[in-house]
């Protein structure tokens, strides 16, 4: 059974147990769908100021909308397009301060502010996005997006 925790060490103290948590939580189900269920609702319930938190996974040219917590979202988004669609076009992560100054902005939920977005990919092939947003402006610092990115890292092993 999981407990909430709650984080009370550095930001970086409070990522490590995040990581410890992830991989206790999925490396012994074999199944991707309960497998990104369960990271978007860990990564949902331990961030603060975020609105939304999921995963997009690449089929047909395109990124459709998969597991994830919050409002409801945009169903597909090509590449190139978006935040997301940045992110899996130019294969790094995207790191928005203010997504109303990010050319080309999908706004599914009028209220967010910021949003970063981490590429994924299984067995050397783009698997997807984990993409999380906030209503805050400037939400995510470098110290969020490295950790973030080990996070995508560790799901990518059990997708």
């Amino acid at each position: 059974m999981f407990n909430v925790e709650h984080y009370n060490g550095t930001k970086e103290q409070n990522y490590e147990l995040l990581l410890k948590q992830l991989k206790a939580l999925i490396e012994d189900e074999p199944d991707q769908i309960a497998n990104l269920s369960n990271a978007s609702s860990l990564l949902n319930q331990f961030l603060s100021e975020v609105n939304w938190v999921g995963f997009y996974i690449w089929k047909q040219d395109q990124l459709v909308l998969g597991p994830f917590q919050g409002l409801p979202a945009c169903v597909r988004i090509p590449s190139g397009k978006g935040v997301c669609g940045t992110a899996i076009s130019e294969g790094k992560t995207q790191r928005v301060a203010d997504v109303h100054q990010f050319p080309g902005h999908i706004a599914c939920d009028a209220a967010s502010q910021s949003e970063i977005v981490v590429p994924m990919y299984k067995d050397g092939n783009v698997f997807g996005v984990l993409d999380i947003d906030s209503p805050v402006k400037d939400r995510f610092d470098e110290i969020d997006e490295m950790f973030i990115e080990q996070f995508a890292r560790l799901v990518e092993q059990y997708i």
